[in-house]
């Protein structure tokens, strides 16, 4: 076996190797080195069905490693919390709100969730002061029968973006970026919820 036919082979193993894979990245990547093998032996011998399938084959393997790396790189993102959800802004309707406005009362039939845009709003069961940047209201979207689990009002007067529930469920599937901060807010917001719940009274005793 002469250097060509041995750069051939290394081809033909990494393309095997590629179809074994089953984590994306390490896939493309093997792939685009498998491509870069066969186009070599391809010229080498001079075949330009295989050269030029080849070449077909990298655009595509490039363009889907490019998407799988931003995809980890945005998840990172979301889950270290720095991340800006002023792309929302399209899918949702601004409304502003007064002093003292209730948006909401526990065990309101919920049917959309509030980005804060400016002001302060408090959810008054557990003591907790929403602010511009936050999200809140997500919760009905997965209790019992889409009711509220909390009170909100306006503490100081601001806006905040309206969301439908529906446009969130799109979001969530369509953005992976949004479905994972999404799932990390609501989790936060249930251990909130439990400490509260757990926290001693001013008796001394637990509320439970």
């Amino acid at each position: 076996m002469n250097w060509i036919e041995a750069i051939g082979y290394l081809g033909t193993g990494l393309t095997i190797a590629s179809t074994a894979m089953s984590t994306m990245i390490p896939l493309r990547i093997v792939a685009l080195c498998a491509s870069c093998a066969v186009i070599t032996y391809g010229l080498l011998i001079g075949s330009a069905p295989v050269v030029l399938t080849e070449m077909i084959q990298i655009p595509f393997n490039a363009w889907r490693l490019y998407q799988m790396v931003r995809l980890a790189r945005d998840t990172e993102k979301a889950a270290s919390g720095d991340l800006s959800l002023d792309w929302l802004k399209p899918f949702g309707t601004s409304r502003r709100f007064r002093a003292g406005e209730v948006l909401f009362l526990k065990g309101d039939l919920a049917e959309e969730m509030y980005l804060i845009e400016s002001g302060r709003f408090r959810i008054a069961e557990h003591g907790l002061d929403v602010k511009p940047g936050d999200i809140v209201g997500e919760l009905g979207m997965l209790s019992p029968g889409n009711r509220r689990t909390g009170s909100l009002a306006c503490v100081e007067a601001g806006s905040a973006l309206c969301l439908s529930y529906s446009e969130v469920k799109q979001l969530y599937y369509q953005n992976p970026e949004f479905g994972f901060y999404f799932l990390r807010l609501t989790s936060e917001r249930l251990f909130q919820g439990a400490a509260e719940t757990l926290r001693p009274d001013n008796a001394g005793t637990e509320v439970l």
